[in-house]
């Protein structure tokens, strides 16, 4: 039986996949028409495992092609340039007798001397080499499939690109690298560490998207063709809407509800099976969250960015001449909206992002219960075990008064984000202990963080925003009461934090088209009171 793969390449005959049919069209034209491709997107996002496939399909459609595959991966240590050029001249002949071995064939004496002959050491050694290789192939056309071509050293990339430049613009129709690929992480603007005019401006740039809803189906449905378990179409839904399609988390969702879940392969899995996988991915640490975290700790200022895409409604321009923009967006940690605003790529990551940069300990820990309720969060619990999430959120409004002056020593917090970190850790804080789980359900990753809350059975949405005057706050409402109605809650609750040096705190209940809306303004000090006012 084949199982979901959240690691390494993937193969068809171990594993379910998504035959990605247009994407392969679309790049075997480009080749056919001599293009220079780049993809440059995030690590586990299916590239390597594309283009391993593209070029099998073009080899089984057109023999005439000659496909050769190579990985940079290890060459980024290699400081001098003879040692990166004697390594591709090492890398480029296994790849080439790994052609004539794979189709059952053997090189010819004089390609077989040729490439013994060989000794790349810079560029112009490299073009003079591709030229020869031609003629040995003819009418064979090489595709040349570069991989992890971050790992070229800085002190080759500009010369490599520019003798592929010159193949390119060459004249002759038999040009040899025919068609070239460059898969990586980082553009070739990115990886033009001098600044100068980029030296492969002929490239043809290639999108792999995530997995649309119909892909997500297509994926699961293979193992419900196998081994007969349905998926309710609402989780399928829900794991897109989650992971906004991104293969290794749809992967990850397709592992633990058909591996972890413990439950007869005779029933269909249902959203209270989706809620126990789901919780166990927001808070696991594997892999790809990993490299999640790594990326968004590289610099401190990407915390402040983060939360103010996620905080303010008017944005953040998707300026990839930004350098920290630049950097997210290359980590797929955010990705570019309809309005050409900054947007984080799905709610677990922005729910992942949110646990990162909530301190540990804030320090505030023992005043979220006011002392005369000595029985603490079983005082917010209704008589019938039930969450009575209006006192629980009126105390968080308390609890920020009681500590005053003191939010302000949160350890390495943005004086502007502390109230939505405190929020954050307050409600995961009291959840967790009740035996709940809270995750993010957001439509978008700007502007607003809305938690849901699940505890046994019901669900409990707390928005919350930054103030940004009223038509703002007026539009936040509205805003929740589509979310309610679109997760079929009757109540919700909008915490705005508001840094003005004249707030005005409120707190209003009203009920809008049948829904129960609790609102509150809640005031957080941004300086501490001088020593001879106190």
């Amino acid at each position: 039986m084949r199982t979901f793969c959240t690691q390494g390449r993937v193969y068809p005959e171990k594993h379910y996949v998504v035959a990605r049919t247009e994407e392969l069209a679309d790049f075997i034209r480009r080749v056919k028409d001599g293009k220079y491709v780049v993809l440059f997107a995030p690590r586990q996002t299916g590239k390597t495992t594309f283009f391993r496939w593209a070029l099998e399909a073009l080899a089984a459609e057109d023999a005439t092609y000659f496909p050769v595959h190579l990985n940079f991966e290890d060459y980024s240590n290699l400081v001098a340039p003879s040692a990166f050029y004697e390594g591709l001249s090492a890398d480029l002949r296994v790849e080439i007798e790994k052609v004539f071995q794979q189709r059952g064939r053997s090189p010819s004496v004089a390609l077989t001397q040729f490439l013994d002959a060989t000794r790349l050491t810079n560029q112009q050694a490299m073009r003079r080499f591709f030229s020869r290789l031609a003629s040995f192939l003819t009418p064979q056309r090489i595709v040349l499939i570069i991989d992890e071509f971050d790992g070229i050293p800085t002190t080759v990339v500009n010369g490599f690109l520019h003798a592929l430049r010159a193949i390119y613009l060459s004249d002759n129709l038999s040009r040899c690298p025919y068609s070239v690929g460059i898969v990586g992480v980082k553009s070739i603007t990115q990886l033009n560490y001098d600044r100068a005019v980029s030296p492969f401006n002929i490239q043809d740039e290639f999108h792999l998207p995530n997995f649309t809803v119909t892909q997500v189906q297509e994926l699961l449905g293979q193992y419900t063709a196998e081994v007969g378990q349905a998926f309710a179409p609402a989780v399928i839904e829900t794991i897109h809407k989650q992971t906004a399609g991104q293969p290794v988390l749809v992967n990850r969702f397709g592992q633990l509800l058909t591996e972890a879940v413990d439950m007869p392969k005779t029933e269909t899995l249902g959203m209270e099976h989706f809620a126990v996988a789901h919780r166990q991915l927001l808070r696991e640490r594997n892999t790809h969250i990993q490299h999640l975290t790594r990326n968004v700790r590289r610099d401190a200022r990407f915390e402040h960015v983060l939360m103010q895409i996620a905080s303010y409604d008017e944005g953040v321009d998707f300026n990839l001449d930004d350098d920290i923009i630049s950097e997210l967006a290359t980590y797929g940690v955010i990705v570019e909206d309809a309005d050409g605003l900054c947007e984080i790529a799905n709610p677990i990551y922005l729910y992942r992002i949110l646990r990162t940069f909530k301190p540990t300990m804030n320090g505030l820990e023992r005043d979220y219960y006011p002392e005369a309720r000595d029985s603490g969060y079983r005082a917010y619990l209704t008589a019938g075990g039930e969450l009575d999430m209006a006192a629980l959120v009126d105390n968080f409004r308390d609890f920020i008064v009681r500590v005053g002056f003191r939010i302000l020593q949160v350890p390495e917090k943005p004086r502007e984000y502390v109230g939505q970190h405190l929020l954050f850790a307050y409600l995961d804080n009291f959840v967790r202990q009740v035996r709940g789980v809270m995750h993010l359900e957001v439509q978008s990753g700007r502007g607003r963080i809305d938690l849901l809350v699940n505890h046994r059975g019901c669900k409990y949405i707390v928005e919350t925003k930054i103030w940004q005057g009223e038509a703002s706050y007026r539009m936040g409402k509205t805003q929740l009461a589509a979310y309610l109605r679109l997760e079929g809650a009757t109540e919700g609750y909008y915490v705005v934090f508001d840094h003005r040096r004249v707030p005005e705190p409120r707190v209003e209940t009203e009920t809008l088209n049948g829904l129960r809306l609790r609102s509150y303004v809640i005031p957080v000090v941004q300086e501490r009171p001088s020593e001879s006012s106190t």
